[in-house]
Protein backbone atom coordinates (compact mmCIF):
# COMPACT_ATOMS: atom_id res chain seq x y z
CA UNK A 1 0.00 0.00 0.00
CA UNK A 2 1.55 3.58 -1.39
CA UNK A 3 0.18 6.69 -0.64
CA UNK A 4 1.84 10.45 -1.60
CA UNK A 5 0.41 12.74 0.54
CA UNK A 6 0.95 16.44 1.12
CA UNK A 7 0.46 18.34 4.90
CA UNK A 8 0.08 21.53 5.89
CA UNK A 9 0.93 22.61 9.36
CA UNK A 10 0.44 26.53 11.13
CA UNK A 11 1.88 26.53 13.89
CA UNK A 12 0.97 29.14 17.01
CA UNK A 13 4.29 30.45 16.52
CA UNK A 14 3.48 32.25 13.18
CA UNK A 15 6.72 31.52 11.43
CA UNK A 16 5.02 30.74 7.98
CA UNK A 17 2.96 27.70 6.50
CA UNK A 18 4.70 24.34 6.54
CA UNK A 19 4.33 22.09 3.53
CA UNK A 20 5.78 18.66 3.23
CA UNK A 21 5.34 16.28 0.26
CA UNK A 22 5.87 12.72 1.02
CA UNK A 23 5.25 8.79 0.64
CA UNK A 24 4.09 6.33 2.54
CA UNK A 25 4.22 2.74 2.18
CA UNK A 26 2.85 0.32 4.45
CA UNK A 27 4.59 -3.60 4.06
CA UNK A 28 5.15 -4.93 7.26
CA UNK A 29 5.26 -1.73 9.17
CA UNK A 30 4.83 2.27 8.09
CA UNK A 31 7.99 3.59 6.24
CA UNK A 32 8.09 7.57 5.31
CA UNK A 33 9.86 9.62 2.36
CA UNK A 34 9.93 13.47 2.71
CA UNK A 35 9.77 13.91 -1.58
CA UNK A 36 9.44 18.08 -1.29
CA UNK A 37 8.77 20.21 1.85
CA UNK A 38 9.18 24.05 2.21
CA UNK A 39 8.14 27.24 4.55
CA UNK A 40 6.07 29.84 3.43
CA UNK A 41 6.59 32.70 5.57
CA UNK A 42 3.46 34.70 6.28
CA UNK A 43 3.33 38.48 5.01
CA UNK A 44 2.91 40.69 7.52
CA UNK A 45 -0.66 40.71 7.10
CA UNK A 46 -1.42 37.09 7.19
CA UNK A 47 0.43 37.34 10.02
CA UNK A 48 -1.53 39.88 11.46
CA UNK A 49 -4.32 38.52 10.84
CA UNK A 50 -4.09 35.15 12.14
CA UNK A 51 -2.37 36.89 15.47
CA UNK A 52 -5.65 39.09 15.91
CA UNK A 53 -7.86 36.36 14.79
CA UNK A 54 -8.93 35.56 18.73
CA UNK A 55 -10.25 38.65 19.03
CA UNK A 56 -12.34 38.35 16.03
CA UNK A 57 -16.60 38.25 16.39
CA UNK A 58 -17.93 35.52 14.84
CA UNK A 59 -18.72 36.89 11.36
CA UNK A 60 -15.01 38.02 10.90
CA UNK A 61 -13.77 34.74 12.25
CA UNK A 62 -16.38 32.63 9.95
CA UNK A 63 -15.01 35.33 7.03
CA UNK A 64 -11.35 34.83 8.02
CA UNK A 65 -11.83 30.78 7.97
CA UNK A 66 -13.00 30.65 4.17
CA UNK A 67 -10.21 33.64 3.50
CA UNK A 68 -7.67 30.96 4.88
CA UNK A 69 -8.70 27.88 3.56
CA UNK A 70 -8.17 29.43 -0.16
CA UNK A 71 -4.89 31.21 0.69
CA UNK A 72 -3.86 27.30 1.84
CA UNK A 73 -5.32 25.57 -1.04
CA UNK A 74 -3.68 28.14 -3.74
CA UNK A 75 -0.19 28.11 -1.57
CA UNK A 76 -0.93 24.07 -1.92
CA UNK A 77 -1.60 24.38 -5.80
CA UNK A 78 1.58 26.86 -6.52
CA UNK A 79 3.43 24.39 -4.55
CA UNK A 80 2.75 21.54 -6.15
CA UNK A 81 2.94 23.52 -9.77
CA UNK A 82 6.58 24.85 -8.93
CA UNK A 83 7.80 21.41 -7.88
CA UNK A 84 5.86 19.69 -10.76
CA UNK A 85 4.36 17.10 -8.61
CA UNK A 86 2.19 14.25 -10.60
CA UNK A 87 0.71 12.58 -8.31
CA UNK A 88 -0.82 13.57 -4.84
CA UNK A 89 -3.69 10.81 -3.35
CA UNK A 90 -4.72 13.43 -0.68
CA UNK A 91 -4.05 17.16 1.44
CA UNK A 92 -4.05 17.20 4.73
CA UNK A 93 -4.92 20.09 6.55
CA UNK A 94 -4.04 21.12 10.80
CA UNK A 95 -5.02 24.70 9.94
CA UNK A 96 -4.47 27.33 11.80
CA UNK A 97 -5.64 27.44 15.81
CA UNK A 98 -7.74 29.93 16.87
CA UNK A 99 -9.30 29.03 20.11
CA UNK A 100 -8.47 25.73 22.01
CA UNK A 101 -10.55 25.26 25.69
CA UNK A 102 -10.87 21.17 25.31
CA UNK A 103 -12.46 21.90 29.14
CA UNK A 104 -15.61 23.81 27.39
CA UNK A 105 -15.77 20.81 24.81
CA UNK A 106 -14.43 22.65 22.21
CA UNK A 107 -11.51 24.11 19.85
CA UNK A 108 -11.16 25.66 16.70
CA UNK A 109 -8.38 25.69 13.68
CA UNK A 110 -9.29 27.61 10.61
CA UNK A 111 -8.59 26.89 7.05
CA UNK A 112 -11.89 25.51 5.44
CA UNK A 113 -11.39 22.38 3.79
CA UNK A 114 -13.43 22.76 1.55
CA UNK A 115 -12.29 26.14 0.21
CA UNK A 116 -8.59 24.17 -0.11
CA UNK A 117 -10.39 21.15 -2.55
CA UNK A 118 -11.89 24.24 -4.67
CA UNK A 119 -8.72 25.52 -5.25
CA UNK A 120 -6.56 22.16 -5.88
CA UNK A 121 -9.42 19.38 -6.95
CA UNK A 122 -8.13 16.99 -4.81
CA UNK A 123 -9.02 15.17 -1.64
CA UNK A 124 -8.92 16.97 1.44
CA UNK A 125 -8.72 15.71 5.19
CA UNK A 126 -9.11 18.39 7.97
CA UNK A 127 -10.29 19.38 11.41
CA UNK A 128 -8.16 16.47 13.07
CA UNK A 129 -8.88 17.85 16.69
CA UNK A 130 -12.53 18.70 17.12
CA UNK A 131 -13.85 15.02 17.46
CA UNK A 132 -11.54 14.36 20.11
CA UNK A 133 -12.09 17.16 22.16
CA UNK A 134 -16.30 15.95 22.17
CA UNK A 135 -15.28 12.44 23.10
CA UNK A 136 -13.64 14.40 25.97
CA UNK A 137 -10.08 14.57 25.07
CA UNK A 138 -7.89 16.90 25.03
CA UNK A 139 -7.71 17.42 20.71
CA UNK A 140 -4.10 17.28 21.57
CA UNK A 141 -1.45 16.10 21.34
CA UNK A 142 -1.99 14.47 17.61
CA UNK A 143 1.42 13.61 16.44
CA UNK A 144 1.88 10.07 18.88
CA UNK A 145 0.19 8.54 16.24
CA UNK A 146 2.98 9.00 13.70
CA UNK A 147 5.68 8.60 16.55
CA UNK A 148 4.80 5.14 17.33
CA UNK A 149 4.10 4.02 13.82
CA UNK A 150 7.03 6.33 12.06
CA UNK A 151 9.69 7.02 14.91
CA UNK A 152 9.36 4.09 17.33
CA UNK A 153 13.32 3.63 17.72
CA UNK A 154 13.45 6.41 20.01
CA UNK A 155 12.47 6.24 23.83
CA UNK A 156 10.76 9.88 22.77
CA UNK A 157 10.03 12.72 20.85
CA UNK A 158 10.24 16.64 21.97
CA UNK A 159 8.36 18.81 19.52
CA UNK A 160 9.95 22.62 20.83
CA UNK A 161 6.90 24.69 18.54
CA UNK A 162 4.83 27.53 20.03
CA UNK A 163 4.52 24.83 22.81
CA UNK A 164 6.70 21.73 23.87
CA UNK A 165 5.12 18.61 23.95
CA UNK A 166 6.46 15.02 24.46
CA UNK A 167 5.66 11.52 23.92
CA UNK A 168 6.91 7.89 24.82
CA UNK A 169 6.30 4.36 25.33
CA UNK A 170 5.53 3.04 28.73
CA UNK A 171 4.61 -0.35 28.66
CA UNK A 172 2.53 -0.95 25.91
CA UNK A 173 0.79 3.03 25.72
CA UNK A 174 2.27 5.73 24.22
CA UNK A 175 1.43 8.77 26.26
CA UNK A 176 1.82 12.45 25.30
CA UNK A 177 1.09 15.44 26.64
CA UNK A 178 2.14 19.29 26.36
CA UNK A 179 5.24 20.05 28.99
CA UNK A 180 6.04 23.74 28.74
CA UNK A 181 5.16 26.86 26.78
CA UNK A 182 8.45 27.69 24.46
CA UNK A 183 8.42 29.92 21.31
CA UNK A 184 5.13 31.17 22.27
CA UNK A 185 6.93 32.92 24.63
CA UNK A 186 9.78 33.78 23.67
CA UNK A 187 9.41 34.95 20.27
CA UNK A 188 6.81 37.65 21.64
CA UNK A 189 9.55 38.79 23.34
CA UNK A 190 12.44 38.73 21.06
CA UNK A 191 9.89 41.37 19.02
CA UNK A 192 10.76 43.86 21.78
CA UNK A 193 14.40 43.71 20.04
CA UNK A 194 13.15 43.78 16.37
CA UNK A 195 13.23 39.89 15.86
CA UNK A 196 11.30 37.66 14.83
CA UNK A 197 12.95 35.16 17.62
CA UNK A 198 15.67 34.34 19.27
CA UNK A 199 17.89 32.88 17.27
CA UNK A 200 20.54 30.70 18.98
CA UNK A 201 19.37 32.04 22.47
CA UNK A 202 21.91 34.79 22.01
CA UNK A 203 18.81 37.22 23.58
CA UNK A 204 18.21 35.08 26.48
CA UNK A 205 22.15 33.95 27.16
CA UNK A 206 22.80 37.48 28.29
CA UNK A 207 20.02 38.23 30.31
CA UNK A 208 20.66 37.23 33.80
CA UNK A 209 17.98 34.60 35.65
CA UNK A 210 15.54 36.37 38.33
CA UNK A 211 15.05 33.80 40.76
CA UNK A 212 11.99 35.44 42.05
CA UNK A 213 10.11 35.06 38.35
CA UNK A 214 11.48 31.36 38.37
CA UNK A 215 9.97 30.23 41.08
CA UNK A 216 6.42 31.77 39.96
CA UNK A 217 6.66 30.31 36.57
CA UNK A 218 8.00 26.69 38.30
CA UNK A 219 5.10 26.69 40.96
CA UNK A 220 2.50 27.52 38.33
CA UNK A 221 -0.80 24.60 38.62
CA UNK A 222 0.11 23.26 35.39
CA UNK A 223 2.95 21.50 36.27
CA UNK A 224 1.66 19.59 38.85
CA UNK A 225 -1.15 18.28 36.74
CA UNK A 226 -1.45 14.80 35.57
CA UNK A 227 -1.42 13.92 31.58
CA UNK A 228 -3.06 14.11 29.54
CA UNK A 229 -2.86 17.78 29.21
CA UNK A 230 -2.34 20.03 26.84
CA UNK A 231 -1.79 24.11 26.62
CA UNK A 232 -3.27 27.07 24.43
CA UNK A 233 -2.38 30.73 23.67
CA UNK A 234 -5.50 31.81 26.22
CA UNK A 235 -3.53 29.80 28.88
CA UNK A 236 -0.43 32.15 28.46
CA UNK A 237 -2.40 35.25 28.21
CA UNK A 238 -3.92 34.41 31.79
CA UNK A 239 -0.77 32.75 33.73
CA UNK A 240 2.49 33.76 32.09
CA UNK A 241 2.57 37.38 30.79
CA UNK A 242 1.49 39.07 33.94
CA UNK A 243 4.48 37.65 35.56
CA UNK A 244 6.74 39.78 34.06
CA UNK A 245 6.29 42.90 35.43
CA UNK A 246 8.79 45.90 34.79
CA UNK A 247 11.11 42.98 34.56
CA UNK A 248 14.15 43.79 31.41
CA UNK A 249 13.16 41.42 28.50
CA UNK A 250 16.56 40.07 28.41
CA UNK A 251 16.54 39.13 31.88
CA UNK A 252 12.86 37.53 31.07
CA UNK A 253 14.23 35.62 28.37
CA UNK A 254 16.70 34.38 30.52
CA UNK A 255 14.60 32.98 33.26
CA UNK A 256 12.15 31.75 30.95
CA UNK A 257 14.25 29.69 28.61
CA UNK A 258 15.43 28.23 32.36
CA UNK A 259 12.33 27.28 33.22
CA UNK A 260 11.44 26.01 30.14
CA UNK A 261 14.89 23.67 30.51
CA UNK A 262 13.81 22.41 34.06
CA UNK A 263 10.58 21.42 32.96
CA UNK A 264 11.69 19.67 30.05
CA UNK A 265 15.00 17.92 31.50
CA UNK A 266 12.22 16.94 34.99
CA UNK A 267 10.42 15.25 32.51
CA UNK A 268 13.36 12.91 30.87
CA UNK A 269 14.33 12.59 34.59
CA UNK A 270 10.78 11.20 36.10
CA UNK A 271 10.27 8.44 33.09
CA UNK A 272 14.27 7.61 32.73
CA UNK A 273 14.59 8.39 29.50
CA UNK A 274 17.69 7.50 27.26
CA UNK A 275 16.98 8.79 23.78
CA UNK A 276 14.80 11.68 22.46
CA UNK A 277 14.16 12.78 19.35
CA UNK A 278 14.58 16.83 19.20
CA UNK A 279 12.38 18.44 16.37
CA UNK A 280 10.61 21.94 15.86
CA UNK A 281 11.95 25.64 15.54
CA UNK A 282 13.37 25.59 19.01
CA UNK A 283 15.75 23.10 18.72
CA UNK A 284 18.05 25.39 16.92
CA UNK A 285 17.88 27.36 20.09
CA UNK A 286 20.96 26.13 21.40
CA UNK A 287 21.03 28.06 24.58
CA UNK A 288 18.10 26.14 25.51
CA UNK A 289 19.19 22.85 24.15
CA UNK A 290 22.78 23.44 26.06
CA UNK A 291 20.51 23.98 29.57
CA UNK A 292 18.78 21.10 28.78
CA UNK A 293 21.62 18.71 28.24
CA UNK A 294 23.16 19.85 31.35
CA UNK A 295 20.20 18.92 33.37
CA UNK A 296 19.95 15.12 32.10
CA UNK A 297 21.83 12.45 31.22
CA UNK A 298 19.26 11.37 28.39
CA UNK A 299 20.70 11.21 25.18
CA UNK A 300 19.35 14.22 22.72
CA UNK A 301 19.18 13.02 19.31
CA UNK A 302 18.98 16.27 16.49
CA UNK A 303 17.85 14.85 12.99
CA UNK A 304 18.79 16.44 10.09
CA UNK A 305 17.31 19.80 8.81
CA UNK A 306 14.18 18.56 7.08
CA UNK A 307 12.91 16.16 10.10
CA UNK A 308 13.40 19.11 12.45
CA UNK A 309 11.15 21.67 10.44
CA UNK A 310 8.64 19.08 8.76
CA UNK A 311 7.92 16.08 11.23
CA UNK A 312 4.65 18.18 12.15
CA UNK A 313 3.58 18.43 8.59
CA UNK A 314 4.63 14.86 7.42
CA UNK A 315 2.40 13.86 10.47
CA UNK A 316 -0.51 15.37 9.39
CA UNK A 317 0.12 14.14 5.94
CA UNK A 318 0.45 10.90 7.27
CA UNK A 319 -2.71 11.18 9.76
CA UNK A 320 -4.41 12.07 6.63
CA UNK A 321 -3.69 9.05 5.08
CA UNK A 322 -4.57 7.26 7.86
CA UNK A 323 -8.08 8.52 8.14
CA UNK A 324 -9.04 8.47 4.69
CA UNK A 325 -8.24 4.66 5.06
CA UNK A 326 -10.60 4.63 8.08
CA UNK A 327 -7.82 3.42 10.57
CA UNK A 328 -7.05 5.04 14.12
CA UNK A 329 -4.96 8.29 14.08
CA UNK A 330 -5.86 9.29 17.57
CA UNK A 331 -4.63 8.11 20.56
CA UNK A 332 -6.89 8.32 23.48
CA UNK A 333 -3.61 7.56 25.59
CA UNK A 334 -2.33 10.72 24.19
CA UNK A 335 -5.30 12.47 24.37
CA UNK A 336 -7.34 10.97 26.95
CA UNK A 337 -10.71 10.44 24.91
CA UNK A 338 -13.04 8.11 25.69
CA UNK A 339 -10.88 5.46 23.15
CA UNK A 340 -8.98 5.46 20.03
CA UNK A 341 -10.49 6.72 16.27
CA UNK A 342 -10.06 7.67 13.47
CA UNK A 343 -10.48 11.28 13.34
CA UNK A 344 -10.75 14.41 10.61
CA UNK A 345 -13.48 15.62 7.65
CA UNK A 346 -12.79 14.28 4.46
CA UNK A 347 -14.14 16.41 1.33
Amino acid sequence: MVFHAIGLMSGTSLDGLDICFARFEKQDQWTFQILKAETLPYSKNWEDKLRDSIHLSAEELLELNSEYGFYLGKSVKNFIEKHQIKTVDLIASHGHTVFHQPQKKFTLQIGDGRAIKLETNLPVVYDFRSQDVLMGGNGAPLVPIGDELLFSEYDACLNLGGFSNISMKIGEKRIAFDVAPVNIILNKLAQKFNKNFDEDGDLARIGKINKNLLSKLNSLDFYSQSHPKSLGIEWCNENIFPLFGDIETADIMATFTEHTAEQISKIFNIYKLKSVLFTGGGTYNQYLTEKIKAKTNAEIIIPEKEIIDFKEALIFAFMGVLRYNNEINVLSSATGSLQDHSSGIIV
